[in-house]
């Protein structure tokens, strides 16, 4: 027995070994960039979305910031020690989605599964929109035009994806420093002030802080806390895409994973002491972190390294998206939840179907928003809190049932994170649900009635297939192959020796209409027929109707039932121009025909190309 092996041999001495795609995978610095974009740039309107809650409670109210800040860091230290442990014991991916596949029920991991795609989705639209609207800001002049800069911006995002995840970390990697090292820059220099240093820039602008209000209740806590938790967005994605990393994976991406947590949550709770530091207050048309800029390091050149870098940062965040989504369909695709298609990989480990389907859905977002960030902020977050809770479920489950050493203590901490992110779904899609929301309520279950009837239908396929058992042994059958025919030439001669070389009996078959012009067509092909005598039998069909397809279908139908025990084969000739732009010169003759016999008859079709040199 011959043995065919795709392994690779022995590598000799001094030699390189061979590619295994691991180049075109990430580090953990690497992954940083490549991931971490959409978490980083969320600290340009997290710390905002706490501040405009409470600002409705006064002067009093933006007391409460810091309080509500460190709730939030702490919740992301629950969440990055979680996906931690997540990522170990899930080293294929998939993230809350494995996790619940595996310890929730398969109708819990679609919910998962669903939640994550709505938000990548609306990560690119919100991430794009809102690094359009920041050069907008400053190019007023280009806001009419914001539709395109937003399409031609993710055409930029898809086409670095589309080169591999490494060369998105590559390209990426350069911006994702410098707003990391503006930030920190701008929150070491804003402690050691006393004051603003500046307020150019909020100079004009009307408050949006409520007067003669100073009760702060559990409610708008709670509603400043959930609203902040937008800055918690893509905390998941590491988990989602492990298989993207080098080896060792797990330690990889557990080393990525805790790096954004730190570096996320320094950057959170500095930009809080700040904003209590300079009782910032929330103004119409200004960030507040062009606020704070402003006020750490004055209205100079440094603040417009901040608010370009930022700029640039929250177009590039969709790439979180790039990075996570196609790993997520293809775990899908592998489950039959989604078709197969996003499971297969291009060169340098590209999903190019998953990044392909996330830039044309993003693109139709894009197009329905007209470009506006407001009209799809009320949609974001919600899926990424329930793929939260759901994945932290799953994992007090997998402690119980695992029982290791100290998994009381994880447990209890999964918990304890299961319980503040479904309070915080619950509050965003509350507060939200007017604004938009209900169409991620909507959604959601419809995302999940889709991927159950894809898994139904792959099913019904797999039965008729016989997938998993064992098929009756291949036997032998006369053959017939059936060749149409319109005139004789290079390309029929080509044509019917293939055939001849394919089954036992060769027909040519050849279609005519009742017109005088057309039986004088039939009548002179039969007589060129007879004359070049190719040993091959010329049928024709009569069709009284100008229709080529199906005559020919009738005439394979027929000869499968009067014919039993013969395998049919069409085989349709065409040429193959020598120039792209001459396919529009052909007929499509043969598309029609092997349209018509595919959906009518079970025949074998075969699309002969001669290419013309």
């Amino acid at each position: 027995m011959t043995v065919l092996t795709t392994e690779p041999d022995a590598v000799p001495a001094g030699e390189e070994p061979p590619d295994t795609g691991e180049r075109h995978r990430l580090t953990a610095v690497t992954g940083l960039a490549a991931l971490s974009l959409d978490a980083m740039a969320s600290v340009a309107y997290g710390p905002e979305a706490i501040v405009l809650v409470l600002a409705a409670a006064g002067a009093h109210g933006l007391g409460f910031t810091m309080p509500v800040t460190l709730a939030i860091a702490g919740l992301l230290a629950v969440l990055v020690a979680s996906y931690r442990q997540v990522i170990a014991a899930f080293p294929d991916g998939g993230g809350s989605y494995a996790v619940a596949k595996t310890h929730l029920g398969a109708r819990t991991s679609l919910v998962a599964a669903a939640s994550l795609v709505l938000d990548y989705v609306l990560n690119v639209a919100v991430a794009v929109t809102a690094g359009v609207a920041a050069l907008t800001s400053a190019f007023p002049a280009l806001y009419d035009d914001r539709l395109w800069l937003c399409l031609a911006v993710l055409a930029l995002i898809t086409g670095v994806n589309l080169r591999g995840i490494v060369e998105s970390a590559k390209a990426f990697i350069v911006p994702t420093i410098v707003f990391v090292s503006s930030i920190f820059a701008l929150i070491v220099v804003g402690l050691f002030r006393s004051h603003p240093v500046s307020t150019a820039t909020a100079a004009g602008h009307a408050s949006v802080l409520a007067d003669n209000a100073t009760t702060v209740g559990a409610l708008l806590l709670l509603k400043a806390f959930a609203s902040g938790c937008a800055a918690l967005t893509g905390v998941e994605a590491i988990a989602n895409a492990v298989p993207s990393f080098r080896r060792p994976r797990v330690k990889r991406a557990q080393r990525a994973e805790v790096a954004l947590g730190a570096v996320l949550g320094l950057m959170l709770i500095g930009l809080s002491v700040l904003i209590g530091r300079f009782h910032l207050q929330p103004v119409e048309g200004v960030t507040v972190l062009a606020q704070l800029a402003d006020a750490s390091l004055g209205h100079n050149w440094a603040f417009y390294v901040i608010q370009f870098a930022t700029m640039i940062l929250l177009a590039l965040s969709a790439n979180t998206s790039f990075g996570g989504l196609p790993v997520l369909l293809k775990l899908l695709a592998r489950d039959n939840y989604a078709p197969h298609v996003f499971a297969l990989k291009a060169d340098r480990q590209v999903h190019r179907h998953g990044v392909l389907a996330l830039a044309v859905v993003s693109a139709a977002l894009l197009v329905f928003s007209g470009g506006d960030t407001n009209t799809l902020v009320p949609l974001f977050a919600i899926g990424v809190f329930v793929g939260f809770t759901i994945a932290q479920v799953g994992m007090v489950r997998h402690w119980r049932l695992e029982r290791g050493r100290g998994w009381r203590g994880k447990a209890l901490l999964n918990g304890f994170g299961a319980v503040l992110t479904g309070v915080a779904t619950i509050v965003v899609t509350a507060s939200k649900f007017e604004e938009g929301a209900w169409l991620i309520v909507i959604a959601l279950p419809l995302l999940v009635v889709a991927f159950e009837a894809v898994h139904r239908a792959y099913g019904r396929i797999g039965e008729r297939l016989g997938l998993g058992r064992i098929p009756a042994p291949p036997h032998r059958e006369r053959s017939l192959v059936i060749v149409p025919v319109s005139s004789i030439s290079r390309l029929t001669s080509e044509a019917l020796t293939a055939a001849a070389s394919l089954g036992d009996e060769v027909r040519a078959v050849t279609v005519c209409y009742p017109d005088p012009e057309d039986r004088a067509a039939l009548y002179a092909l039969e007589r060129s027929w007879a004359a070049w005598d190719p040993g091959v039998p010329l049928v024709g069909l009569s069709c009284g109707r100008r229709s080529l397809g199906r005559p020919i279908a009738a005439y394979v139908r027929e000869v499968a039932a009067t014919e039993p025990g013969t395998r049919v084969t069409v085989l349709i000739p065409e040429t193959e121009p020598e120039r792209l732009w001459q396919r529009l010169l052909q007929n499509q003759r043969g598309a029609v025909v092997a349209h018509a016999v595919r959906r009518e008859t079970d025949a074998v079709i075969c699309r002969l190309r001669f290419r013309l040199l």
